[in-house]
């Protein structure tokens, strides 16, 4: 249902969400017409990214992975083993080029950057209290909307942020239901599970009886790296660029998009599937397709960075 302008923050989101760009279906078929026989799936991977990059000879020259990092009030429940003070230090082993995605990048000759969220202030509690008010997280979305102000031919967001994977299981509840034990990771710490658990269903608790409008879910049980992925891929549909989502919580950011417009995320792939029942269960709920499946665990990029080498092959084999 389309909501009356209000003159809040949120209406210049919905209305680029309401009617997003079109994909070139001419230089789909163009490529379908063209390939050599035989392709098989790397066909059909042209194809698509033809048609978001609306050219026949779709290329990848300029990919680039950003990773969106934030921090989270929920972690005061006790619900990661890791301190929030983790979060900073991947942003720093990131940044260093210690990181696995940091080694792959120059390898493949990748591009790589890193957002920081203001790690040193994190979104509240969302078991207890909202994690924005509506400008605030209209201006995250903003900012993510800026992720490929510098140029890129191919987008894959990924994330760092200790707690976040416990925010992204309270977020796919809120959207698709189910309990929080459908949406958690795998936990073997059973004093962790059950703060989890406590957390996410309190977090999803609070927001049911409220406005379930999807940005508004966003907005009270969500979080800064979720906000600016969902503005990245809202970005990269209006400047032609494909995008691959890296780990559960870029798949969960895209969910928010894709429960208010269901052609919102066609534009994304999924770069790999992940190894748990909640990333299966995701994957059903949205639609969206991994390219691989190497039992990688977490986001991060890693597995980006392999799908963008699969693009590559993809968009020079379709070529006779």
């Amino acid at each position: 249902m389309v909501r009356a302008t209000t003159g809040l923050p949120f209406d210049d989101i919905r209305k680029l969400i309401e009617g997003p760009p079109l994909p070139d279906t001419e230089a789909a078929e163009a490529v379908r017409q063209g390939a050599p026989a035989g392709l098989g799936q790397l066909q059909e991977l042209a194809e698509w990214l033809a048609a978001w990059q609306g050219r026949r000879d779709p290329a990848i020259v300029q990919p680039l992975i950003g990773i969106f990092a934030a921090n989270h009030g929920i972690v005061a429940q006790n619900v990661s083993e890791a301190p929030a003070t983790e979060t900073q230090a991947q942003v720093e082993l990131v940044a260093a080029g210690g990181a696995p995605v940091s080694r792959a990048v120059l390898q493949s000759n990748v591009g790589l950057k890193v957002f920081d969220l203001a790690l040193d202030l994190p979104t509240p509690d969302i078991s207890q209290e909202d994690a924005f008010d509506e400008a605030g997280c209209a201006a995250t979305v903003a900012f993510g909307m800026e992720a490929i102000a510098g140029g890129a031919d191919l987008l894959c967001v990924s994330d760092i942020g200790v707690g976040n994977r416990i925010v992204a299981a309270a977020l796919v509840q809120a959207l698709f239901g189910g309990q929080a034990a459908d949406w958690l990771p795998d936990e073997p710490n059973d004093t962790l599970r059950e703060n989890q658990f406590a957390a996410v269903e309190a977090a999803v608790a609070r927001v049911e009886a409220g406005d379930r409008d999807p940005l508004e879910i966003l907005r009270r049980i969500g979080g800064r790296e979720f906000a600016a992925i969902a503005g990245a891929i809202l970005a990269a549909r209006y400047q032609k660029v494909p995008v691959l989502l890296d780990g559960f919580v870029s798949v969960a950011s895209a969910a928010v998009l894709q429960a208010l417009n269901p052609a919102m995320v066609a534009h994304c792939r999924v770069s790999e599937a992940q190894n748990s029942a909640s990333m299966s269960r995701l994957l059903a709920e949205t639609g969206l397709v991994p390219l691989l499946d190497l039992g990688l665990s977490g986001g991060r990029g890693l597995g980006s960075v392999l799908a963008i080498d699969l693009c590559r092959t993809a968009t020079v084999a379709v070529h006779e």
